[in-house]
């Protein structure tokens, strides 16, 4: 019988679909924004699965976990160096082209950035 007390949450739950995508190579690298509280569990199943992994702050309650491919999680070592909101339109791009976001609308995205701070320079 399923009662408050042993319920997975929502946000777990999400977790553990990635690390199925993952494993079934539907994602080569997963970007998980999770409640801190959460942050222990989703660690020590990625370590358990061998799986690399990165963490970054994203505020007070929140970490985002970047897991997936070693080659991916190295390139979101060297790319990500600051909140997500500083990143500049170029690595913006390149994140979201590594999560395997729709290529047009990654352009658009780019294109609307980049016009924005090339209008307020």
């Amino acid at each position: 019988m399923v009662t408050a007390r042993n319920r997975v949450p929502g946000e777990v739950k999400v977790f553990l679909n990635h690390i199925y995508e993952y494993k079934k190579g539907i994602r080569s690298m997963v970007l998980c924004t999770i409640n801190k509280s959460y942050e222990q569990v989703v660690t020590d199943r990625l370590e358990s699965q061998q799986i690399c992994y990165v963490k970054q702050d994203a505020g007070e309650r929140s970490v985002n976990i970047y897991f997936g491919r070693p080659e991916c999680i190295e390139a979101i070592r060297l790319l990500v160096t600051r909140p997500l909101n500083l990143l500049t339109p170029e690595e913006d791009f390149i994140l979201g082209a590594l999560l395997g976001y729709d290529i047009c609308m990654q352009c658009e995205r780019f294109c609307t950035r980049k016009k924005q701070r090339l209008t307020s320079a």
